[in-house]
């Protein structure tokens, strides 16, 4: 287990060169959040909020109820406004970035009325590409999950399990610089948490996209992350982050190596602090 340190000390935040253009961002970071700040009926969320997330690496976001986890990626994604600072996807607005969203309520983020393979095709008509071009990236990301069921069906006549697939391959098919991914596995049975957890880090991998996780399950927020970003209790700041480097593909096993259990120890110190805090 690595330490970051405090966003004020760390050397992915480093201060802006004299005469930095505002569209600055530090090496190797993908995500450059500055004075990012919100506030809901009066009370503040983030104040003033500072933050960097590495290009290619899975970062989940864990911490006490309602310090804003799903909050600060709606507003890092685009889907909520905020109400002072800055976010920068290398340089980019969230506008001029492809970005990828798995919900948690998969009942109401798939089309009903869309058979999987549309669902899944849906985001590609907003695309500058040829019908040649789609295809192919349809293509791609149904054989990088090695679908087992038939993609012709309609939400209805699939399980829970199934329905989540087909929203995280449609948050994919875009082949999106940055995924962000809210709980996406709460509401699933074990087993298919345990499929979805090992296909999704085999396709992220594979991809090297810059993932964002918001989960409740400690265990999870350890398993999938490349870095555990620990947040306070409101106004949040970075508590610690928690640098996890253990080999993939990480499974059950893996929740019994000594290094995951001294990452999850130390992250579940942490929290309890913000929570007695």
């Amino acid at each position: 287990m690595r330490v970051l340190p405090s966003m004020n000390e760390s050397p992915l935040s480093p201060t802006p060169p004299e005469g930095a253009s505002h569209r600055w961002y530090p090496a190797g970071t993908h995500i450059t959040v500055r004075g990012l700040t919100k506030r809901f009926d009066g009370v503040t969320v983030y104040e003033n909020f500072d933050l960097d997330i590495a290009k290619g690496k899975i970062t989940s976001v864990f911490g006490p109820n309602g310090c804003g986890k799903s909050t600060l990626i709606n507003m890092i994604s685009g889907i909520l406004p905020y109400d002072g600072g800055q976010i920068l996807f290398e340089g980019k607005e969230a506008y001029e970035t492809r970005i990828g969203y798995v919900f948690q309520n998969y009942r109401e983020a798939v089309f009903p009325w869309m058979r999987a393979i549309d669902n899944i095709r849906y985001p590609l008509q907003f695309l500058d590409l040829t019908k040649t071009e789609r295809q192919t990236l349809l293509d791609s990301v149904v054989n990088s999950f090695d679908v087992s069921f038939d993609l012709n069906r309609y939400p209805y006549q699939m399980s829970g399990g199934q329905q989540q697939l087909v929203s995280i391959m449609r948050a994919l098919v875009v082949e999106p610089e940055v995924l962000f991914l809210d709980e996406p596995f709460s509401a699933l049975d074990y087993e298919m948490v345990l499929f979805l957890r090992g296909i999704l880090q085999k396709v992220l991998k594979e991809r090297e996209v810059t993932t964002l996780l918001v989960s409740h399950d400690l265990d999870e927020a350890v398993l999938l992350a490349d870095e555990v970003l620990l947040l306070t209790k409101r106004p949040t700041r970075v508590a610690e982050r928690l640098v996890f480097d253990a080999p993939r593909p990480r499974d059950a096993e893996t929740t019994v190596t000594p290094a995951f259990v001294q990452t999850k120890t130390r992250a579940l110190e942490i929290f309890r602090r913000e929570v007695r805090a």
